[in-house]
């Protein structure tokens, strides 16, 4: 799968760095696959989540939240959102 973008991972690993390891991971594992599914995601990541046309990943146990829109047939992953679990909870990637 390509990506779009490393940036917002950079970002907000440099804003907290212990998440740095687990995003890196993240992002090397969904390059590494072409995903055709949702199912076939959760067989990696059992805790991803389908909300309306977006999925959300759980990272760095629990502390991140990823917000991602997927085009399976383009082989595409794009970064919605990079945030804390508390960011994710008030809701505001939903606007």
């Amino acid at each position: 799968m390509h990506v779009i973008t490393r940036k917002r991972l950079n970002e907000f690993a440099a804003k907290y760095p212990e998440t740095n390891n687990a995003l890196a991971t993240w992002f090397r594992q969904m390059k590494q696959k072409d995903f055709t599914s949702i199912q076939e995601i959760r067989e990696m990541f059992p805790a991803a989540d389908k909300i309306g046309k977006l999925t959300v990943f759980n990272v760095a146990g629990n502390k991140v939240r990823l917000v991602t829109a997927i085009h399976y047939n383009r082989r595409k992953i794009y970064i919605r959102a990079v945030l804390t679990h508390s960011e994710y909870d008030a809701g505001k990637w939903r606007e």
